[in-house]
């Protein structure tokens, strides 16, 4: 049988720690080479609506030592608003009763069968918040206490989960441009984590004398600038353009998530902020990140972690990974397994005897 899951399922089953724990493991494999992980394919065209653009994004990984694969894909209608004078991406949620598309389709390793598929989201937003926790348990002072995020979105939230995971923090500053979402998000955050996190009135107060300073946005523009980076500070972004060039540049520690960048296959008169113009944007996008240590060979042993309190530290999520969602979902299924959660579908609906 093959299983059939909710994100409500995902969210009971899978927790930020437990997140960290199988990535963790996952990337040993995926450093010595005997995990595979696909990099993330966009192919993009102009939707019918204006100012829009309809995305097919799939990525994929394989993980031996866990016996499953996993493909991602997501089915987005794209826009570009701006706010706070900053360009956002935003996914419009489209389909049939304003919601969003997007699927994993865990496999095994062994069979080849469909284990079990499932949506995207809480999956997706778990994964991030645990891998940028993997850059603040390798990266970050021991000693770290103060916490500064700029962003109060739906990412926001695991990546608050993740550091207090990784470290015993005392205290949380927040900052985004609407005030009522930050100061909604500091009351929830203070009651789920049990830290305070106190809504402030400007990025620069928020950064200021953090330990760790924690970007969470759907920025394409940069937010975290080298004249605010203080030593001993660890960085930390979930986007290519949250850290402005001259921010890493101060960094005396950079890691990335993956080397790889997104291939996008473009049709006719696509026009993706991200891509155009702007001296930041293009700065941005000359990075070459193969001259960066990755995530996996952090921890590993490969490349250097910490060594002194005075450094200053960046973590880059520069690209997501199907491998994650193989990872994750190896404990959601089990998980799943073992509670008898879920819906069953006969595996032959997805399978068949026709040679493909």
């Amino acid at each position: 049988m093959t299983l059939i899951l909710s994100n409500d399922d995902v969210e009971k089953l899978l927790s930020v720690r437990e997140c960290i724990d199988v990535l963790e493991k996952a990337y040993l494999e995926l450093a010595d080479g005997t995990g595979v992980a696909r990099t993330r394919s966009d192919s993009i065209v102009t939707a019918k609506q204006p100012d829009t653009l309809y995305s097919l994004k799939s990525m994929d990984g394989v993980i031996p030592g866990l016996g499953v694969s996993a493909v991602r894909i997501d089915s987005d209608l794209v826009t570009y608003p701006t706010t706070g004078g900053k360009a956002r991406r935003v996914k419009v949620p489209s389909a049939p009763g304003e919601r969003y598309v997007g699927l994993v389709l865990l496999f095994s390793c062994e069979t080849g069968e469909p284990l079990a598929i499932f949506p995207d989201g809480v999956m997706q937003r778990i994964r991030v918040g645990a891998t940028n926790g993997l850059g603040i348990k390798y990266l970050a002072r021991e000693d770290s206490r103060s916490v500064g995020i700029i962003g109060s979105g739906w990412q926001a939230g695991t990546q608050l989960m993740a550091v207090c995971a990784m470290r015993n923090i005392e205290v949380i500053r927040c900052f985004s441009p609407n005030k009522e979402h930050r100061e909604a998000f500091s009351k929830e955050m203070t009651e789920e984590l049990g830290v305070q996190v106190i809504p402030m009135d400007s990025a620069q107060e928020v950064i200021n004398g953090s330990d760790i300073v924690m970007c969470a946005t759907s920025s394409i523009d940069p937010i975290l600038f080298e004249n605010l980076v203080e030593p001993g500070m660890h960085l930390s972004s979930i986007k290519t353009f949250e850290i402005d060039p001259s921010a890493i540049n101060r960094a005396d520690i950079t890691v990335i998530h993956n080397p790889a960048r997104k291939m996008r296959f473009l049709g006719k008169n696509v026009q993706m902020p991200e891509l155009q113009g702007d001296e930041k944007r293009s700065s941005i996008n000359a990075i070459d990140f193969k001259a960066f240590p990755t995530l996996p060979q952090l921890i590993a042993g490969e490349t250097e972690s910490r060594t002194s309190s005075e450094q200053v530290t960046c973590f880059l999520n520069n690209i997501g990974l199907g491998y994650q969602f193989a990872a994750a979902g190896s404990v959601v299924y089990a998980k799943a397994k073992e509670a008898g959660i879920g819906h069953d579908l006969p595996t032959d609906w997805f399978t068949e005897d026709v040679h493909p």
